[in-house]
């Protein structure tokens, strides 16, 4: 039987939103970009309190699954995705290479969910690529050190990608 509930975490722009709703429109899973609650609306961005966030993710894994729906889960957050993760079956680390993740990066289409004109997502590139060539060097909950060790802790089935793919070619 095909997992049903997914965590789809890896560097910014290694392709973790693309494939997480490309799988939630061919199965019908529930879609959700943990960038919509880990960050308060606010200027500077500040965190959202971890305990504010783990009860909505809470009230989706309840909603989705009182729903008997599958979902998908993605996003860089290891400290989010460790609130999951006993409600996860599969997780997919998107292990790509730095100069794959900033190639996607200034190929993004708009997201319109974080960003209210393109123009505003384009003037956010540069710091943003800075962000993906610190991700091995970094020591925080977004970094490769954090999600390789999330990885090896997990006991449910597991899979890395380590290049963008085409969706029929998944299996999972």
């Amino acid at each position: 039987m095909p997992s049903q509930h997914i965590l789809i975490f890896g560097n910014s722009g290694s392709g973790k939103s693309t494939l997480a709703r490309a799988l939630a429109a061919s199965r019908g899973f529930a879609h959700l970009d943990l960038d919509t609650l880990a960050w308060l609306p606010s200027s500077p961005p500040q965190r959202a309190p971890l305990e504010a966030v783990d009860a909505e993710l809470r009230d989706f894994v309840k909603d989705n699954t009182a729903n008997n729906c599958g979902w998908v889960v993605e996003g860089c957050y290891t400290d989010l995705l460790e609130l999951l993760s006993a409600s996860a079956d599969h997780i997919v680390f998107m292990d790509l290479p730095v100069e794959a993740c900033i190639a996607n990066a200034k190929a993004r289409p708009w997201e319109p969910h974080k960003y209210p004109t393109k123009a505003a997502q384009d003037a956010n590139l540069e710091m943003l690529i800075a962000w993906i060539a610190q991700y091995s060097s970094r020591e925080d909950e977004f970094s490769y050190a954090a999600h390789r060790e999330f990885y090896a802790g997990f006991h449910g089935r597991k899979t890395i990608f380590t290049e963008n793919t085409d969706l029929d070619s998944l299996e999972l």
